[in-house]
């Protein structure tokens, strides 16, 4: 008897999607980025590959918070590679979406049979904990996705890394920010990109469009977006694609900032889920971790409408206020956002934190807010009122006179 979602009828595939399984973040020195994101964001130190257990080119360290892992990897070699030329281009940033599958065989076989273009085979790794299989597609851009079959595998992380000998102190220097899994991964589009790249994962990944807006709906004075959200049948793993849309006065878009930075799409932001958003930015704001902040007005406009909402936020609304928390909501029920600034020199890639409450949303109500306060940020940069990266840089060669 095959499984049926009442809204999208039988299972278009014959494999389970879990959830996601880690995201793979490609820098310039693993170490130093892994203890930043231990000290930052509570992440513990699980695993490692690096000389010291036989990886001659590549160092990785796999950090875990509850079911959130990053894995951090470097090039170890001076010489030129596929690797080191994707950080100097794009900077620092997410290279691989994992997926938890129940056949990665079959995920990859289904999607390369709908024209995914292969990036590793299928492949079995073993230890004594067992095996893992895992197969590699490429997506947008430069950015992949590898399908995990983990359903025969009780070890730490994967075949080939080691416990870590050392424990990371600043990892504990608050308690645990209670972030527990990953809730959606953004990916950011060149203009007219996002529709092919959404028929892209409906068609080779047999996904569907879960959530739509346009740039009648989220725009500003200033600029303004489009995004669509694919989901896998079973609505575990959630996609949303972003394009730049022109506004009236063309300024530039975040999403046509962030492609001109990153050099080409890529992930944009990782929204990481917990289940109390008051203690979760308390203990990120306490490890200095910078976030947007919100227009003057958006609480007094909240408030008002909230008072006529069948809605009712259990959350004191002024430690949400202090904390420049933004509520989105309908007849259902909320969600409560809040974004980091970049997270790198680049402004490319950040995080999202997001509690729900019985709501599915993506939080198209705070959109101008949070736009307002990105365009703030991008003209502190130079970059809100056009010009090109060049035409802003330090290595611009001084005009003659």
């Amino acid at each position: 008897m095959s499984q049926e979602n009442v809204s999208l009828g039988p299972k278009p595939y014959p494999h389970d999607y879990f959830g996601f399984d880690h995201l793979v973040f490609w820098v310039n020195n693993a170490q130093q980025t892994a203890s930043w994101y231990c000290a930052r964001f509570g992440f513990e130190f699980v695993a490692y590959k690096g000389l010291e257990t036989k990886s001659r080119e590549t160092c990785s360290y796999v950090l875990r918070q509850n079911k959130i892992f990053f894995v951090i990897s470097c090039p170890l070699q001076p010489t030129e590679s596929f690797m080191s030329k994707h950080i100097a281009h794009h900077g620092d940033g997410v290279r691989d979406v994992a997926f938890s599958v129940s056949d990665a065989r079959v995920a990859y076989t289904e999607a390369v049979k709908r024209g995914a273009v292969s990036v590793r085979e299928p492949e079995e790794l073993k230890d004594e904990h067992g095996v893992v299989v895992l197969a590699t597609v490429k997506t947008y851009g430069d950015t992949v996705h590898t399908f995990v079959d983990r359903t025969k595998y009780s070890g730490l992380f994967l075949p080939g890394f080691s416990a870590p000998t050392f424990k990371e102190p600043l990892s504990y220097i608050t308690p645990a920010p209670k972030l527990e899994f990953v809730d959606h991964v953004v990916g950011n589009q060149a203009d007219k990109q996002m529709t092919p790249i959404a028929e892209w994962y409906e068609k080779v990944l047999q996904w569907h469009r879960f959530w739509t807006v346009d740039d009648k709906q989220i725009h500003t004075e200033w600029s303004a977006l489009r995004s669509i959200v694919m989901a896998d049948w079973s609505e575990k793993v959630k996609m949303p694609i972003n394009e730049p849309a022109e506004s009236k006065t063309r300024a530039k878009s975040q999403i046509q900032e962030y492609v001109e930075y990153y050099g080409g799409a890529g992930v944009q932001h990782v929204a990481l889920n917990t289940p109390d958003i008051l203690h979760s930015i308390e203990q990120l704001r306490a490890r200095g971790v910078r976030f947007l902040g919100v227009p003057k007005n958006y609480y007094t406009t909240l408030r008002a409408k909230l008072a006529k909402s069948p809605v009712k936020v259990t959350e004191d609304l002024d430690k949400l206020e202090a904390l420049n928390i933004l509520i989105d909501y309908d007849d259902k029920g909320y969600l409560l956002q809040i974004f980091t600034q970049p997270v790198e020199d680049r402004p490319t890639l950040f995080f999202e934190i997001i509690q729900r409450h019985n709501h599915t949303g993506f939080g198209v109500g705070n959109f101008k807010s949070l736009f307002e306060s990105i365009e703030a940020e991008q003209a502190k940069r130079g970059n809100l009122y056009g010009g090109t990266i060049e035409e802003g840089s330090y290595e611009t060669a001084p005009k003659k006179n």
